[in-house]
Parts: C-alpha cells; structure tokens; sequence
C-alpha cells in the first residue's frame, strides 16, 4: 500500500461549466476544453468533452477501454485535429499548432505503448527531451565547437537531475531497450519531464507495474507536481492509484464525459458504477 495520504479536495467554479481546485482559482486553467469532440467516417469517437485542469492539479481521466481516452491525448498533443471545440494551453488557442508547437507551448506526454530509443542510452533519451533547451547550431555540432560542449555539459546535468527524481542515475549509460518494463515507464516520464512542460499527460503510467512500483509511481507522481509546479492529467485503470492521487476526475464513456468531481463524488456516482465499475452502489463501497 502507498503511504501517500491525499488530502481531501474541494473543487470550486470556474466562468464555465468546469471546476478546479480551490488552490488554483486565483490563475487560469492550465488547460481548458470547450465543447471539444472529433468525428471518424461519420462516427462521433469524442464529442461535447468539456474540462478544465488546474495550474498545480492533478486530475484523471477514467473509462472502459474504448471509451476515447487515448483520442483525448491524441486531440490535446494535435495528433488528431479535432473537428469541433477549442483547446485553451495556458488561455492560448492551441487550434493552429502542431504537434511540435503544443509541445513547446507546454504540453509533454508518455504513451501507453513504450516509445523509447532502445538502442540508445538512457542518458540520450533523456537528452533528446532536452531539445526545447539545446542551444547550439547545426555546424557547433558538427565541429564540436566550444559551444557545442557548454551545452553538452548542460544538458548532461540537466539528465542527471531528472533521472535522480527516480533514482535512475546509475543507470544513465545502459541502453534504454535493456530496462525492465518499470524502469522503462519511469524513463518515459523522465523523457517527457525533460522538455520543461507545463502539462504532463501519463497514459496508463501503472500499466505493467506491480503493487510496489505502483506505490512507489505514485508518490514519485506527486513529487513531480510538488517539485516542479505542474498539473498532471492521468489516464488509468488501476482506480486505487486514481482514487489515491487525483483530486479532479472525468468519466468517459463511448466518447462523452458521464462525471466530473472529486473521488468522492466519482465514487459514490451511480452512473459511474454502473457504466465503469459494473457494480450496484452497495456492491461498490
């Protein structure tokens, strides 16, 4: 069992139909989603999807499997353009970026399938988040200029810093791809954490895990709130890492959002239990 305690959340209004944490009312959301929704041949796969994520939140995205999580990161990473609504990054319009431009802007994301540079050392994969910060030019690289190595050395430090957020230092010069799974999840958020994002999104983060990583992943997620000042949205089926760290929760269900609150009141919502947890309400406390 973790030892993380969270605190019970009061979500408050904000100018729309969302809510955010009391501690973040006096900033704009992070990120905001109005009447967003995407269609495929026809098929609505997200439509109506409506939230708001606070500066320092850390919110989960919950659902049966098909229900439009993963189409969700999609549309807020701009893999998919959405075909309705309006996407707010720190109250920026995010509707002519590109996938490059929102990671710029602040949104950084791990993958429910590993994406890694396995052949490729920790370290580098580390690096290569570090893009967003690299100074140098193409010719500095080329002939290793001094300040190709100034940056280098930066970089270097930078990766360290990040790796040791997991403990993972003594294993910067191992190739990514030799890693157990665990290990190979945590670099991903590493990776993600390097391009200094103002969003994290972590798609299925405990998948793989056993109860011990799982624990230990989140108190490590909320580290990361704390140490840099980030809101986290997480999707995730493992609802006692959910219940225990998120403070704001939307339901998806066949692409719609069903409930929005806190893990209380996602909890105790009867159409949650009965679309999600396939449970009665008796048999669901």
């Amino acid at each position: 069992m973790s030892k993380i305690q969270r605190e019970p959340t009061k979500l408050v209004p904000i100018p729309s139909v969302n809510r955010i944490p009391e501690r973040d009312i006096d900033k704009s959301p992070i990120l905001e989603c109005q009447h967003l929704g995407i269609d495929f041949g026809g098929l609505s796969a997200v439509k109506e999807f409506n939230i708001a994520i606070g500066r320092t939140e850390i919110a989960g995205l919950i659902g049966p499997n098909g229900a439009g999580k993963t189409t969700v990161f999609n549309l807020l990473t701009k893999v998919y353009q959405p075909t309705r609504g309006t996407i707010l990054l720190d109250g920026v319009d995010t509707h002519s970026m590109d996938t490059a431009a929102v990671n710029r802007a602040g949104i950084a994301r791990t993958f429910q399938n590993i994406r890694l540079f396995n052949n490729l050392t920790v370290e580098d994969n580390v690096k290569l988040g570090l893009h967003n910060s690299i100074k140098y030019g193409m010719w500095q690289g080329i002939f290793r200029l001094p300040g190709y190595w100034k940056e280098e050395k930066i970089a270097h430090e930078r990766a360290m810093e990040l790796l040791s957020i997991f403990d993972m230092e003594p294993l910067a010069g191992h190739e990514a791809g030799s890693l157990p799974y665990g290990a190979q999840r945590r670099l991903e958020i590493v990776r993600a954490l390097a391009s200094n994002p103002s969003l994290l999104l972590l798609d299925e983060p405990a998948a793989g895990m056993n109860p011990s990583e799982t624990a230990e992943l989140m108190e490590n997620i909320v580290k990361i709130r704390d140490t840099f000042g980030i809101a986290i949205l997480l999707i995730e089926h493992d609802m006692n890492l959910v219940m225990g760290i998120c403070e704001g929760i939307a339901v998806l269900n066949f692409g719609q959002i069903i409930a929005k609150g806190t893990p209380e009141e996602i909890q105790a919502n009867p159409a949650v239990i009965e679309a999600y947890l396939g449970k009665r309400k008796e048999e669901a406390k």
